[in-house]
């Protein structure tokens, strides 16, 4: 990821772009007016091509550009990652201040991942008769430390109010409104997972526990939505619910009914959000409320019905998404029922397969639109704010959909596909001509769009900042660290156990790290999309890496070696695979930089860790083709 817009170092003055009017100093019980618009993902080089190719399409860019002295190019965190970059924004500290380094995070008892960002509960059990149980646990909280900036101003006095906040669960208060943004997990699981009920699902997808295979019966399905995971059951298995489809072919068109909801889709429409309740024990003592949405994809002829992740009900939520806690159903009030997970925009839907690249980015759209909603009441609230003071407002929209799309607007990309590239994107622009080869730009244009909405709102004496957290580059090819480190004897498997298969391979099973490494002789591993550890003793849980001169001399070693990897694939002509491999000892500071990585390793533009390392898993290949 290149350099970011504005460099994410917690000094959350720093502009952008600004206003030429100076800033009115506070007079009795007033604030100067600051408004920051957050734009995941926005890379300064890209911003600047839109601006020169669509000078009448990105007309308030520019205009900021002009008050503020250009576009600022500064560094952004090590690793470029979101949760750290927002995180030294949120404190004003590095890694090993706040200690967030990176999405995942690893148990070093259990080899285990971790979340990055929130701490690993404790559970204890206790028994009953039959199949229930008791939990008794500690629920994970921020793993995040240092107070956040809206706090601070609080105690101050200074109003703040924060929209969808990156690493703002559970909430932080101020003195305003607060909302959670990415890192909130949703009802069913931590990032939350889509479902496809399909009467035909393709033999890649039939272990995939997201895909229910349906049967219709004289026009009826019955099926189930899935749920949390029950803690009060043996083996916590999700919680289910009936789902009842009935189709009428002939009208083209499908009935749902979920509890004592129904609604009627018809192939290629969305449905709003639909309440449902998940009991976690009889006579609903204890339940968790959700909120779903559908999407029918086709009824002929196959049936394919799109379930969206369950998503925390913001009007009852299982866990505050805002604060204070009645935010979240003024909102829902004002807005309607909203996306609430961190990641809305169904990534995992698209990577799985269960929506096509027109069907992801109508998703996208769909909350994009909902977050316009939510600036425009933002943007109210502000203006009758007569103190003053702070509103911060998150976009996710072009860092998600940069991520998914990016393939289809380079053509060195080895998941380009130039017949996908040519599909008119008319309908999600609005500007004749365009096609999803041209979608970056576009991106940029609807955010053009928003930040025309901001400056028509705020006055002249309100200064106003564009902020980015990190750029953005391809992402041609796969490295594996944990692979790489079993190929060179760094990383030791079990007697018998070896690297997983392909993925479409009928005999694949996931190698964890956890269960397959044989760790009396392993030295090194990987965990988190840049994390290297070693397994050093007194630390892991079966550590044999003695602290001191024999770590440091593995280090150099790992380091170098990594650092000399060269793509021997004619295509990228040697690349280097991995630009630095830096220690984390002598980049961080702070409290906590013991628990950073031994090795935050640094991949080169075209480059990154696989999903499946990074989840400390040992795939089948050291270095592949990004196809997904």
């Amino acid at each position: 990821m290149r350099a970011s817009t504005i460099a994410a170092l917690g000094v959350w003055w720093l502009v952008a772009c600004g206003s030429k009017a100076p800033v009115a100093g506070p007079t009795a019980g007033s604030y100067p007016r600051v408004v920051v618009l957050g734009i995941d993902g926005l890379d300064p080089d890209i911003l600047q091509e839109a601006m020169q190719r669509f000078p009448e399409r990105m007309r308030n860019f520019q205009a900021l550009a002009d008050q503020g002295g250009g576009i600022h190019r500064l560094g952004t965190s090590t690793p470029p990652q979101s949760p750290v970059a927002w995180s030294n924004f949120i404190t004003g500290l590095n890694p090993g201040g706040h200690g967030i380094y990176d999405f995942i995070h690893r148990d070093p008892k259990t080899y285990r991942e971790a979340p990055g960002t929130q701490t690993v509960a404790e559970h204890h059990d206790w028994n009953m008769p039959g199949p229930w149980k008791f939990p008794l646990s500690d629920a994970g909280d921020s793993n995040r430390s240092g107070r956040a900036f809206w706090s601070q101003l609080g105690d101050a006095g200074v109003p703040a109010s924060v929209w969808r906040m990156p690493i703002n669960f559970p909430v932080e208060a101020s003195k305003g409104w607060s909302f959670s943004g990415m890192m909130t997990p949703a009802v069913d699981s931590a990032y939350g997972q889509p479902t496809l009920y399909t009467t035909d699902p393709p033999i890649a997808r039939i272990a995939d526990p997201k895909v229910r295979r349906i049967q219709i019966r004289n026009g009826r399905v019955r099926t189930q939505l899935s749920g949390p995971a029950n803690p009060f059951r043996d083996g916590e298995p999700n919680v289910q619910v009936p789902l009842d489809l009935f189709v009428d072919a002939e009208a083209g068109a499908v009935a749902l009914q979920l509890q004592d909801q129904n609604l009627v889709l018809v192939p290629g429409q969305w449905s709003q959000f639909v309440k449902v309740q998940f009991d976690l024990l009889p006579m609903g003592a204890q339940s968790v409320a959700g909120i779903v949405r559908f999407y029918l994809r086709g009824i002929e002829p196959e049936l394919e019905l799109y379930a969206s992740p369950v998503n925390i009900d913001p009007t009852d939520p299982i866990s505050p998404v805002s604060q204070p806690e009645s935010a979240s159903q003024t909102l829902a009030d004002e807005i309607g029922l909203y996306y609430t997970q961190g990641m809305a925009e169904d990534v995992n839907g698209l990577k799985k397969r269960l929506l096509d690249d027109d069907e992801f980015m109508a998703q996208a759209n769909l909350v994009l639109q909902e977050r316009n909603r939510m600036l425009s009441l933002a943007l109210q609230r502000y203006a009758a704010e007569d103190r003053g003071g702070l509103l911060f407002f998150y976009y996710s929209t072009v860092d998600l959909c940069a991520h998914m799309m990016w393939r289809l607007s380079d053509s060195e990309h080895p998941d380009f596909d130039p017949e996908v590239a040519a599909h008119s994107s008319e309908w999600w622009t609005g500007r004749p001509g365009s096609t999803w080869k041209d979608i970056l730009m576009d991106l940029y244009l609807k955010m053009d769009g928003v930040l025309g909405e901001i400056r028509a709102s705020i006055g002249p004496d309100t200064l106003l900042l564009v902020i980015s957290d990190h750029g953005f580059a391809p992402f041609h090819r796969i490295f594996s660290l944990n692979t790489w480190l079993w190929e060179q004897g760094y990383l030791v498997l079990k007697e018998g156990q070896a690297p997983e298969l392909a993925p479409l391979d009928p005999s694949f099973v996931p190698v964890y790290l956890a269960s397959a490494v044989d760790w009396s002789k392993t030295r090194a591993y990987g965990m988190g999309f840049n994390g290297l550890y070693l397994n050093l003793k007194g630390r892991e849980g079966e550590g044999i890496v003695a602290p001191g001169a024999e770590a440091d001399a593995l280090l150099t070693q790992i380091q170098t070696e990594l650092e000399a990897l060269r793509d021997d694939d004619p295509r990228w002509s040697g690349a280097r695979i991995i630009v630095e491999a830096e220690w984390g000892s002598r980049i961080y500071h702070g409290a906590r930089t013991a628990e950073a990585p031994d090795l935050v390793v640094g991949y080169n533009a075209g480059y990154g860790n696989s999903d499946e390392s990074s989840l400390g898993r040992v795939p089948y290949a050291v270095l592949r083709d990004n196809l997904g």
